[in-house]
């Protein structure tokens, strides 16, 4: 059942009309380190790796879930591994990247915005 879920995933990545695409490139190494937004972080490490928790549902550091991550020009991907196996792809749509602050959307759901600021 995952490998048919990574299939099609693998599927719609291609379904994001170009022009829906930003072509911006940006300094991927201001995305190192952890951001922050209310009670949610992610942390992103220079070997493309990361790990992610909400401390408003009780989770910490300590426990946080690890993902895999990569950026190409303005399309950031997180492949998240589960406790149990299996890998969850999510796609997303950079739409500013400052050494202070990081926004995006997801790639399948415009109206779904994230927008963090860096803590380190």
């Amino acid at each position: 059942m995952s490998l048919s879920f990574l299939f099609i995933m693998a599927a719609f990545t291609g379904c994001i009309p170009e022009e829906l695409l930003p072509t911006v490139e940006y300094d991927i190494t201001d995305l190192y380190g952890k951001w922050e937004s209310g009670t949610e972080y992610y942390e992103y490490f220079s070997d493309g790796t990361g790990r992610c928790w909400d401390e408003g549902d009780g989770v910490y550091a300590d426990e946080a879930q690890k993902f895999t991550w990569e950026v190409d020009e303005s399309e950031m991907i997180h492949i998240h591994k589960m406790e149990m196996g299996g890998d969850v792809p999510m796609y997303y749509i950079i739409t500013e990247l400052t050494p202070s602050t990081l926004k995006y959307y997801d790639a399948y759901n415009k109206a779904d915005t994230y927008s963090f600021i860096k803590v380190y």
